[in-house]
């Protein structure tokens, strides 16, 4: 195999500290398989002595695959591709078993009591309401972010916009839960790693010996606790290798540090750098933009990035007028295309999938999620529509009624719902309310037009009666009052009232609908097995691959950078808005030839604005 003057300096990198800054495209994992091998046959290196870390199961296995194949007759040989997780447990696991402490692993759905069980409990009995899924998350992140970047909780809300109730008391409860029961996370396996490796010099002198050489892959995807793990080993040798491209730090929200890459030249004043600026993915007009984009950050090493291969063709940016034409935009072009498996959408939000799957699937065109994560389907949005329609179909539903009597028009009291359930349930749950004594003259008019709205509901199709529980029952109200309570923006939650109505679109009734809905979330769950469809996916999930043509979509201000980013930044705050440049630099740099950056004007009934994003790479 030919390698370059930059990648073969680095691939015969011997003993010393060294960081490799490299370029998407540049063959990171490809130098670090090569130098583990060099390691092995020209410096006469025992395999297992080598230590090789990533950030992934997945990408472990997929290493070790890799140096399989590329060396032949080397699968018997003893060397390490591990998780930082996984390192980390050997180690914890060896002091617990010496010192005789019972811990049990919390994570995963398969145990009965587990992390997001914990939580949830806990979050309802602190908030007295339960969690939505996103709001649950919100919290395990922050929980995440606090271990990972070692710092107290308090100092955690001072930096961070949360808008969890209560969230302090949850992280207490939970910490002391866990200590209470001698159960640990993912997180605190970090913490008792390194903080059994500080008090047991033992333990350190063991694992220290263990390896002689350290290598890291995905660096910049490290957070502060697992560098200072990976440097405690590393020394006194301080044979550490870490590869990273700091340009594709993505993962803050997980508490990933580049900064850490930044303090390694101070940490290690004989440190090695390498530079591997060539990118062989990418044309050259695409490589050429995305260098000029990257290079507005300030937190960065000022690496330039080039390449040897022809201009194909331009970047395209497609401004439309609404959301929908998007979606006709991209049917059109993959149309053309044909080579769907060649092909990715990319987005900043699960959510953005919605829309496209439900395109894609109206004109027969396969797609592949690998990393299927949409809640779309099961949002409690979703729950609430159903229950106005089951209760317009089926007006004696008090079950459906007792969901949504609360969220429209009427102001109707929980003790009639409670009291109508002692009634005929034959009857209608409006018919119901009105036997009720002393209903006031002007309540009663209220309760006999809510009934009339109703009956007006159940003639109409999904899409009618949506847009007819939104404004004239007024559930657009209720969702405006509530939103920061729940944990979201208002324009969130109305997306996921305008992707529902674009589904709805084509059905008839509700049992049509639901009957779509229901398909729609077959066919994503399957879609992980179809090999030969249209790729989906987040920037996130996409970093690391590559296709030949890419669009991006939804590029709008507000949704990427997101409201967050620049409400910080406009406060003198620049690494969140520093993270999501990096974010779409990854999702840019996917492409072999083709890139189309696709924004609009008009969203859900309102008027918005190209990503900044956007109006820069058109200034470049």
């Amino acid at each position: 195999m030919n390698f370059n003057d930059q990648q073969t300096k680095a691939i015969n990198h011997g003993k010393g500290p060294a960081i490799i800054l490299a370029a998407p495209g540049s063959g990171k994992t490809t130098v670090l398989l090569h130098r583990t091998y060099n390691l092995i046959s020209k410096h006469k290196i025992l395999p297992e002595k080598i230590l090789s870390i990533t950030f992934s199961r997945a990408s472990a296995k997929e290493m070790k695959k890799r140096f399989v194949n590329n060396f032949k007759n080397t699968s018997s040989i003893p060397i390490t591709f591990s998780t930082i997780h996984s390192f980390s447990y050997s180690i914890l696991r060896e002091y617990t078993n010496r010192h005789g402490i019972p811990y049990t692993l919390i994570e995963g759905n398969s145990n009965s009591i587990n992390k997001i069980t914990i939580l949830r409990n806990l979050y309802y009995d602190i908030n007295g309401e339960w969690a939505a899924d996103e709001k649950l998350e919100g919290i395990n992140n922050g929980i995440g972010y606090i271990k990972n970047m070692m710092i107290g909780v308090d100092d955690y809300l001072k930096e961070n916009k949360v808008e969890i109730n209560h969230f302090k008391e949850i992280y207490m409860s939970y910490e002391n839960f866990k200590k209470e029961k001698k159960m640990i996370d993912f997180d605190d396996m970090l913490v008792l790693t390194l903080d059994f490796l500080k008090r047991d010099s033992y333990l350190l002198s063991k694992w220290r010996n263990k390896y002689d050489f350290i290598q890291v892959d995905e660096g910049q995807d490290t957070s502060k606790i697992q560098l200072e793990i990976i440097k405690l080993i590393a020394k006194p040798k301080n044979n550490l290798f870490i590869v990273a491209d700091d340009d594709q730090s993505i993962y803050g929200f997980r508490g990933a540090f580049p900064q850490g890459l930044f303090d390694l030249k101070r940490e290690f004043k004989d440190l090695s750098i390498f530079y591997m600026e060539e990118n062989y993915r990418s044309s050259r007009n695409i490589v050429s933009v995305c260098n000029k984009f990257i290079r507005q950050n300030k937190l960065r090493y000022n690496k330039n990035i080039f390449t040897k291969n022809n201009y194909v063709s331009p970047i395209n940016i497609v401004k439309l007028n609404t959301i929908t034409e998007q979606y006709e935009y991209i049917i059109k072009e993959l149309k053309k295309f044909a080579d769907y498996s060649n092909a990715a959408i990319l987005y900043r939000n699960n959510i953005s999938s919605i829309g496209v799957i439900e395109y894609l699937e109206n004109n027969k065109i396969p797609f592949h999620m690998r990393d299927v994560n949409v809640k779309f389907f099961n949002h409690w949005i979703i729950k609430d529509i159903i229950s106005f329609l089951n209760v317009a179909n089926n007006p004696e539903d008090l079950n459906s009624f007792e969901k949504i009597y609360f969220k429209m028009k009427g102001f109707i009291y929980k003790n009639y719902v409670d009291y109508i359930k002692t009634l005929n349930y034959d009857k209608s749950v409006f018919d119901r309310i009105l036997e009720i004594n002393d209903l006031s003259r002007d309540y009663r008019q209220k309760i006999m037009e809510i009934k009339i709205d109703f009956n007006r509901l159940k003639n109409m199709a999904p899409h009618e009666a949506i847009t007819f529980i939104e404004k004239s029952l007024e559930y657009e109200i209720y969702l405006k009052e509530n939103a920061l309570k729940f944990g979201y923006t208002f324009d969130s939650l109305k997306t996921i009232l305008y992707y529902l109505k674009l589904i709805s679109a084509k059905t008839e009734n509700l049992e049509e609908l639901l009957r779509r809905l229901k398909y729609l979330e077959y066919l994503t769950f399957q879609s992980k097995y179809n090999t030969k469809g249209v790729n989906l996916s987040t920037i996130h999930s996409a970093k690391g691959l590559e296709y030949d043509r890419v669009f991006m979509i939804d590029l709008i201000e507000g949704d990427f950078p997101s409201s967050n980013s620049i409400d910080a930044f406009e406060n003198g705050k620049i690494q969140l808005m520093e993270e999501e440049r990096r974010l779409f630099y990854v999702g840019m740099t996917r492409t072999k030839n083709n890139l189309m950056l696709l924004t609009y004007s008009n969203k859900s009934e309102k008027k918005v604005y190209p990503s900044r994003f956007v109006n820069e790479l058109e200034n470049l």
